[in-house]
């Protein structure tokens, strides 16, 4: 089986093939160019250095959100039209379940951490039993506070994987009574090596959908959204 991985829901923009549980070449950037500079150049060079056809792969896998609405735009966009043009089918792979899977094996519980702006985060809880990725909280948009809570009623050990460590170390260290580690460089953010290699055991599952239907997951409406309803309020 061979998935194409791709993850441009975050500040990380990343491109990855799995052949049979190998990875033949991964791509990954994080360095301030916008997606929509970077995704398409990535696939190009991952295509021609790994001598990929790319009508050879079985589907294309995609961190679906959530994320950066802009960057899951550009993602949903080019992987529909990839799809399309190759007839491939989609699958839509949560983005903290990724970012999870970049633990893969550990026996504490793992929780990604997206800054999404006014004190809040996307996260979801995750743990691994037998070599599956659990989910012990879907993921969803709550406070840094909410989730801390959440974590400290847990009870249980816990990583932290995700860009928005940095943002909620210190609230993190000073709140959070039980016992954490933050994910290293490597594995702290997002991979699409992980995308592709979860996408693969979802395909499995049947869990894709044609490039038609492919959409992103926000969780929630963006600030341009909000923004416009606040205005549209203050009108009345």
């Amino acid at each position: 089986m061979k998935i194409l991985g791709m993850d441009s829901s975050g500040l990380v923009a990343s491109v990855a093939v799995v052949e049979n549980d190998i990875l033949v070449a991964e791509y990954t950037v994080n360095h301030k160019k916008t997606h929509s500079q970077t995704l398409l150049p990535m696939l190009d060079e991952v295509v021609k250095m790994a001598e990929l056809q790319l009508d050879s792969i079985d589907a294309i896998a995609v961190a679906a959100g959530p994320g950066s609405f802009t960057g899951l735009r550009i993602g949903a966009a080019t992987v529909k039209a990839l799809g399309l043009a190759i007839d491939k089918p989609v699958v839509s792979v949560p983005t903290c379940a990724g970012l999870a899977y970049n633990m893969w094996g550990t026996d504490k519980m793992v929780c990604p951490i997206l800054d999404a702006r006014r004190n809040q985060v996307y996260t979801g809880v995750y743990q691994f039993e037998n070599g599956q990725l659990i989910t012990v909280m879907e993921q969803d948009a709550m406070s840094i506070d909410e989730l801390v809570e959440y974590l400290n009623q847990l009870g249980k050990e816990v990583i932290f994987v995700g860009d928005g460590i940095p943002v909620y170390k210190a609230f993190i260290e000073e709140h959070l009574k039980v016992k954490f580690l933050f994910a290293p460089a490597g594995f702290n953010r997002q991979r699409a090596s992980s995308v592709a290699t979860l996408g693969a055991r979802l395909y499995e599952e049947g869990k894709f959908e044609s490039a038609d239907d492919h959409k992103p997951i926000y969780l929630r409406k963006s600030q341009a959204e909000r923004e416009r309803e606040e205005q549209l309020k203050a009108g009345q």
